[in-house]
């Protein structure tokens, strides 16, 4: 039997791409679960995708703006009020802004930690009384990325965003172990869940959504967000500290540990194949980058990115 069985949820971002899987596979572990997520109307939707996939366990939809503090504890205590209590907690509200950073300017970089960090912040902080309290021993599980282990050129406010992230999971994993809560952090690499639909653009626009969503569809590079969200639940049912998917994220990350001068060096390279700051009038992707991304077209349709 699966140890989430039957057990509380929260999933916060939960409305659609990896967010929406994850919390399909604590549904399919027969778990209450919670979705949270900014959009009204994305969450009805997402909540009618879930309740197709249960017959006895409930699936709940609520608004909340991460950001807000005040806005999640409402939730929080929403939450653990009519699934008595919570057990799991899955922190997954993300934004993600593609450009130069001297383009997207402070106000990205502003609003990727409100968003990301500060929403995983407010998440935990809300979360950890209840999850203290859980019979089953609580968990927490922090949706970082493979951007917040190596910086990344024209990702700058989400790779500095999910930094944090990654230095809250194992910092608070550190200080709560002794209260038999387990904090995992996630870093995924590049997945198709159709995230390209939802990206906040500046810069060169046709150019830096072609390179992200060509990228991020790619087979070999980009991991099927299935796969990934199944990976990412069983981590945290194993109560392991940190994990990061796909095999480009895992070297990537391994390499610039050992030798961070050399990556920087080759990032410098990087950049400059990037698009410039100027537009250049192209709208999109050509014939060959929608070709090699169709899956991850498909992948927007199916989880909600449309």
């Amino acid at each position: 039997m699966d140890a989430l069985s039957d057990l509380s949820v929260l999933v916060t971002g939960g409305s659609r791409g990896l967010g929406l899987l994850l919390a399909r596979q604590c549904v399919e572990r027969r778990c209450d679960v919670t979705v949270a997520a900014r959009d009204q109307e994305e969450l009805d939707h997402a909540v009618g995708l879930l309740r197709r996939r249960t017959r006895d366990n409930t699936v709940t939809g609520r608004v909340c703006d991460v950001t807000d503090r005040e806005a999640v504890r409402e939730l929080v205590e929403r939450t653990a009020a009519d699934q008595r209590g919570l057990d799991v907690v899955l922190a997954n509200a993300g934004n993600i802004q593609v450009g130069p950073a001297e383009e997207a300017g402070t106000k990205a970089f502003r609003s990727a930690m409100d968003t990301m960090f500060f929403g995983a912040l407010h998440t935990s902080m809300e979360t950890l009384p209840h999850l203290r309290e859980s019979p089953a021993g609580g968990r927490l599980g922090l949706i970082g990325s493979v951007g917040g282990l190596l910086p990344v050129p024209h990702l700058l406010p989400y790779s500095c965003a999910k930094s944090a992230v990654a230095a809250l999971a194992e910092g608070l994993r550190a200080e709560v172990a002794e209260d038999g809560v387990s904090v995992t952090g996630v870093h995924p690499g590049l997945m198709r869940t159709g995230s390209h639909n939802q990206v906040e653009l500046t810069g060169d626009k046709g150019k830096e959504y072609a390179w992200f969503a060509t990228l991020a569809g790619l087979p070999g590079l980009s991991m099927d967000a299935l796969r990934a969200a199944e990976r990412i639940v069983h981590a945290v049912e194993q109560r392991r500290t940190r994990v990061v998917l796909t095999p480009a994220a895992q070297l990537g990350a391994k390499a610039y540990g050992m030798a961070p001068t050399l990556v920087t060096r080759t990032n410098e390279l990087v950049a400059r194949l990037m698009p410039g700051p100027q537009p250049s009038g192209r709208q999109g992707r050509s014939r060959w980058q929608s070709t090699v991304s169709a899956l991850n077209d498909r992948a927007a349709r199916r989880l909600n990115q449309t």
